[in-house]
């Protein structure tokens, strides 16, 4: 191996290399590049570690949610009484996630497949059969018109489901004003699979007495499952009375925020109320499509005739979401915030630099002190003459 080759190897492996460092001694940089520090260790330990807690590995949950409605309502309509419970009242059946509760409905009874005129809305009135073209459908209308229109309503004949129903007026109060007591119990498990972890909303302090009295209050009882139809309401901001005649969606958010370096028990659901749409009460323009409904029907058979009772429901639309989040110490994390918060320290060398070379007064001296300049080898400087060439006679 030649000579070169192992002065260059030897220098390779067994020197140390360190960078120049120049102590400046001036005090508003100096105390500018504290402050900066000063920030920069704050926002580590206090956003960083405490706030976000760098230090842990993270796991989102895997949620499912149980739910079960309470309730009874009593009806005297046209002197016709009836009992509405569970049955009646939630769609669809007991336990989705996502459900409605009706309070309010508009029905029409003993309708069968006929011929009757068009609703007298204002949307499909005529003048003669030439206006009602026989097989064609209006998208405001409510069957396939005949092709003959009656004089005394104005109004299309069609072949529909009949009499047709006439939605105009909603009934103010709502029917089942008394749903504002029904009651919701919500049934949450949940699973941190990273640290096998499973939990439930029925934690250790929610046992069975307790359920059979409690009644979930953001204050005096946070952690009951039983929650009355009222409340939800009120909480996610709506009044009961208005989205109770029209419908609305409220979401119910079931938020986990684990410590697991903590006991298990300090694992523990909160609830979380928000209207998603409703009445537009307060809103300054009116908008179109206001409120919760939809339409189902029950069918029977009467003298041999097919016939239906057709609801219009209105509703309070419910959907709980769950959203769960814990976190371990883990001593990766932790050296990942470490790293980042040291190398976020040199912020400060960056900013000090800047304002010694080019904003305080004796920058070109700062210059010079922190960088060391040399010749491009390149170019060789004229050598000067000698003693004895400036002895030589000139001519």
């Amino acid at each position: 191996m030649r000579p070169q080759i192992k002065i260059i190897l030897a220098n390779f492996f067994f020197e140390y290399e360190t960078p120049r460092q120049v102590l400046v001694r001036n005090k508003k940089v100096a105390v500018a590049c504290r402050i900066i520090q000063m920030g920069v260790l704050a926002y580590i330990i206090g956003w960083v570690f405490m706030y976000e807690k760098g230090y842990h590995a993270i796991d989102t949950a895997i949620g499912s949610v149980f739910t079960k409605m309470k309730g009874l309502s009593f009806t005297n309509i046209s002197g016709k009484v009836r009992i509405w419970d569970a049955a009646d009242f939630v769609f669809p059946e007991q336990g989705a996630s996502s459900f409605v509760v009706m309070t309010n409905f508009i029905a029409t009874v003993g309708q069968k497949q006929d011929k009757c005129p068009e609703l007298q809305d204002g949307k499909n009135t005529c003048k003669t059969d030439a206006d009602c073209d026989e097989g064609k459908y209006k998208r405001t209308g409510n069957g396939h018109m005949t092709g003959r229109c009656i004089s005394n309503t104005s109004t299309c004949e069609i072949y529909s489901w009949c009499p047709v129903e006439d939605d105009r007026q909603i009934p103010d109060p709502p029917i089942l004003l008394t749903s504002e007591n029904y009651t919701l119990f919500i049934k949450n498990s949940i699973t941190f699979r990273q640290f096998n972890v499973v939990r439930s909303n029925l934690v250790e302090s929610v046992n069975q007495s307790y359920i059979n009295t409690c009644l979930y209050h953001p204050k005096t009882d946070p952690l009951c499952p039983i929650f009355r139809l009222g409340d939800i309401i009120k909480f996610s901001g709506f009044d009961f009375s208005e989205i109770a005649r029209v419908g609305g969606a409220i979401g119910l958010l079931i938020d986990w925020d684990c410590n697991l370096d903590l006991n298990i028990k300090y694992c523990i659901p909160k609830y979380e109320f928000y209207g998603l749409y409703g009445t537009g009460k307060n809103d300054k323009q009116e908008k179109p499509s206001l409120g919760y409904n939809f339409r189902y029907a029950k069918y029977y058979v009467e003298n041999e005739v097919e016939k239906r009772t057709l609801m219009k429901v209105f509703g309070v639309r419910i959907d709980i979401i769950v959203n769960g989040r814990a976190g371990k110490f883990d001593i990766i994390p932790t050296l990942t915030a470490i790293g980042s918060g040291v190398g976020i320290f040199g912020v400060a060398t960056v900013v000090c630099d800047l304002l010694l070379l080019y904003f305080v007064p004796k920058r070109d001296f700062y210059k010079n002190m922190k960088f060391k300049h040399t010749e491009n080898p390149e170019e060789k400087p004229s050598l000067p003459q000698s003693e004895s060439e400036k002895d030589l006679p000139t001519e």
